[in-house]
């Protein structure tokens, strides 16, 4: 049952990615992830009544919030990435540095990583740098969504390193302030003055924000079902190899075009999550 919720959670993750990026081709990518994030918080505050966890400290809810601001800046740059630039580029890009980023700040802080570990990071670094390549229409090789889905990357191994300090005793409340800052900081990033998305655009990013806020929410009480019935390990795996999802739907679907390099990358960048994960 933890394998088949934890595909469940890859599924829903990876669509929802894959619904953002579609609602912001035809909208805008503010908007979706404005829609999209109020159900998040849904979801957390579905998990925490749930789970019944005890009451959180004070710094497991600071540490929450700290993660928030990850999550927050992660999501619209992952949104915006995946609306603007090639999703087999941001997709894979931005995993692979969510899984690797919080290894080597692990190590930094003092934890003792098997060597399994440190493998993936190893496949991780060329990974990320074959997956960020494809043909332009001259054949040379371009870049295209390398910011995002760096910034992405980053965004969310921030939400994993301060969820991590937040502790595993308070359960899920942690995720309340996480997905609450996190609102906060879309909505602020996404509407600042000047700059806000026109009101033709909130339309046709109505639906596409509602399915991938909705699948997101979906995958979040998966995953945490998922870690009730299997190993942490494994579940957390399983669910990382979510971009996959996102890139087979762009691929067949949207008809992006893969390089031999980048497929190349592709593989790596998955093998670089499970080595991670297994180690």
């Amino acid at each position: 049952m933890g394998v088949l919720l934890s595909l469940v959670a890859a599924v829903c993750y990876g669509t929802s990615d894959f619904a953002a990026g579609i609602g912001g081709r035809r909208g805008d990518a503010g908007a979706v992830a404005i829609i999209a994030q109020p159900l998040t918080l849904v979801a957390a505050v579905v998990a925490v009544l749930v789970a019944a966890a005890p009451a959180p400290t004070a710094s497991a809810l600071w540490w929450g919030a700290a993660a928030g601001i990850g999550s927050g800046i992660g999501t619209l740059a992952l949104y915006r990435g995946l609306a603007t630039a090639r999703m087999s580029v941001v997709a894979p890009l931005s995993g692979v540095l969510t899984a690797a980023l919080p290894v080597v700040v692990g190590a930094f802080l003092g934890d003792r990583l098997p060597w399994l570990s440190w493998v993936g990071v190893a496949v991780a670094v060329p990974a990320a740098l074959l997956v960020s390549l494809h043909p332009g229409a001259d054949g040379r090789a371009q870049h295209s969504g390398v910011a995002e889905g760096i910034i992405a990357g980053v965004g969310f191994a921030v939400l994993f390193i301060a969820l991590a300090q937040a502790g595993t005793d308070a359960g899920a409340w942690p995720l309340v302030p996480t997905q609450a800052v996190s609102v906060v900081v879309v909505v602020a990033a996404a509407l600042p003055p000047g700059r806000r998305p026109a009101r033709e655009a909130w339309e046709p990013s109505l639906r596409p924000g509602l399915l991938s806020g909705v699948l997101g929410g979906l995958a979040a009480l998966a995953y945490l079902f998922a870690t009730g019935f299997g190993q942490l390990a494994v579940v957390a795996v399983i669910t990382a190899l979510y971009p996959a999802v996102t890139v087979l739907m762009a691929r067949f679907i949207e008809k992006e075009r893969w390089a031999r390099l980048q497929v190349v990358g592709l593989v790596g960048a998955i093998a670089a999550v499970v080595l991670i994960g297994v180690g």
